[in-house]
């Protein structure tokens, strides 16, 4: 009888954190499904754009994922895409004008693709595929995992390429006035060439963390 609350707990915070990796590593949205790339590769070029198109994409995931998730069993499935569509659209309305009114410099950085939120695969397919079938919590979970995974990679290839091809980090000079800068990493094509490099690391670090857990599994079973 004692064992069972104390399995309980800790069972529902293994389901929860498993919710939220699924996003954080196994299926992050850059790296494993390549998802969003169009403004991955068009606002990296600093981290500072990178950051903020991260958090920005997150808010609206998060926050639409959970009214997806409430509304989930009154919008009609003829309607579904559309709806999800209208309250996607809304919150990243929201973010527009909130980038607006932070900094008109970081809003003419990213452009349009603020406003290109609303078609971002990541955020449609969260809402279609998780947040309409599952209740309002593992929604927002999944979401968080989903937009921090999204943000993680995107701060990441921002970084390297504003090192590389300012030779700053969000702005702050790192290597004096004789570093010869790499341009082409300011530049679309570096933007390329760093994420095919994060790819393949990701999937070099995939593959050996697959295979110490199957040797440590082979090695518990012959226990």
């Amino acid at each position: 009888m004692s064992a069972n609350p104390a399995k309980g707990p800790n069972a529902a915070q293994e389901r929860t954190w498993d919710v939220f990796a699924e996003g954080l590593w196994r299926d992050n949205p850059v790296l494993v499904m390549m998802l969003g790339l169009c403004p991955t590769l068009a606002v990296s070029n600093s981290a500072i754009n990178a950051l903020a198109m991260g958090l920005a994409t997150s808010f609206v995931l998060v926050a639409s994922g959970a009214i997806v998730s409430l509304l989930r069993s009154l919008i009609p499935k003829q309607v579904r895409i559309a709806t999800y569509i209208v309250i996607i659209a809304t919150f990243v309305t929201l973010v527009d004008y909130a980038i607006q009114a932070i900094s008109l410099d970081l809003y003419n950085a990213l452009g349009a693709f603020i406003q290109l939120i609303v078609v971002n695969c990541i955020i449609l397919g969260r809402a279609e595929a998780y947040a309409s079938r599952n209740p309002v919590g593992r929604a927002v979970v999944n979401a968080l995992g989903m937009g921090t995974g999204f943000t993680l990679a995107l701060l990441l290839l921002g970084s390297i390429r504003e090192i590389l091809g300012s030779g700053s980090l969000f702005g702050f000079n790192l290597f004096g006035p004789n570093f010869e800068p790499w341009v082409v990493m300011i530049l679309p094509p570096g933007g390329f060439i760093v994420l095919s490099l994060m790819l393949v690391v990701f999937n070099l670090v995939n593959k050996r963390l697959g295979a110490a857990v199957k040797q440590g599994g082979g090695h518990g079973h012959a226990a």
